[in-house]
């Protein structure tokens, strides 16, 4: 791994887009509804004067992500999207997000290429976007994340997706505890995908601190991949560490299996400027 960083960047799509940022926000476009909210790495002024969106988040005061979102017009409960194949539904969460993260489509693409006929295992999945474009490229996913809520979500994304009856285990489980279980099993992956908050609680407590916990379970996931395995992709939106930090991480732990890292930035592109908002820093090993 050399000391270049490389930049991934979320171009918009038919049902998703940054519209403009600026001045700590940005407004985006989710299929027919537009939102305002906060982005602390937009420190420059907004291309428009005005913006009038559909729903506005206002944080609160507790740093772990509360707030509330404004309607300053009816926004439902839930509406459809869709990433080319897959289908999902956003919402406006208690936390800001809307049920996906798009600036993850470059490493969703990148899997893509990289799934057929494989055994992936998506780590704090989330509401299953990302193991849903997996499985629909031809790979058998094992989706973890801690939230009853967020895996039931995943599972009504792959009904609305046609995707129902593919080879996808569901897991309300602690990512740590589930990939030392999965080791001591003498299980084996092609591909992991680890997608790990700041911090979080495990579905009967365990907390999880991104500094504390991550290199040991990156130890452990080393230990699910041998030498015919493919990629294992790392994104970490934790502002105070370094994409050269999880890169080095990534190197010293999979170094063995031979392969590349590459590490860098994600981004995503600002239609109105075509300016890049980053978002996320990232690490991933591949066989290539």
């Amino acid at each position: 791994m050399s000391g270049e960083l490389a930049t991934l960047v979320a171009e918009p799509w038919e049902d998703w887009a940054l519209i403009d940022c600026g001045n700590g926000q940005k407004l985006e476009r989710y299929g027919p509804f537009t939102v305002a909210r906060p982005e602390p790495q937009a420190m420059w002024a907004p291309a428009r004067e005005q913006w009038d969106p559909d729903a506005t988040f206002v944080p609160g005061s507790d740093e772990e992500g509360g707030g509330r979102w404004v309607q300053h017009r009816p926004v439902p409960r839930q509406w459809e999207l869709s990433r080319g194949p897959v289908r999902f539904n956003a919402s406006l969460t208690p936390f800001r997000h809307l049920g996906f993260f798009p600036d993850m489509a470059p490493q969703w693409d990148w899997m893509r290429e990289r799934a057929a006929d494989s055994d992936i295992l998506n780590l704090f999945g989330y509401t299953g976007v990302g193991t849903l474009l997996l499985s629909e490229a031809g790979a058998r996913m094992v989706h973890v994340d801690a939230s009853k809520k967020s895996v039931e979500q995943g599972k009504e994304n792959s009904a609305l997706s046609g995707l129902a009856d593919r080879p996808i285990r569901w897991m309300v489980d602690d990512a740590s505890k589930f990939t030392a279980r999965e080791v001591r099993r003498g299980r084996r992956y092609d591909g992991i995908l680890l997608d790990p908050p700041k911090f979080g609680r495990g579905p009967t407590g365990e907390v999880w601190r991104l500094e504390e916990n991550l290199a040991p379970l990156l130890s452990d996931c080393r230990k699910l991949l041998d030498e015919n395995s493919r990629f294992l992709v790392l994104t970490v939106y934790a502002v105070r560490m370094s994409a050269l930090a999880i890169g080095e991480l990534v190197r010293q732990v999979l170094g063995d299996l031979g392969g590349t890292v590459e590490t860098g930035e994600m981004a995503v592109r600002e239609e109105a400027r075509g300016l890049l908002l980053p978002t996320a820093i990232f690490a991933r090993w591949s066989r290539e």
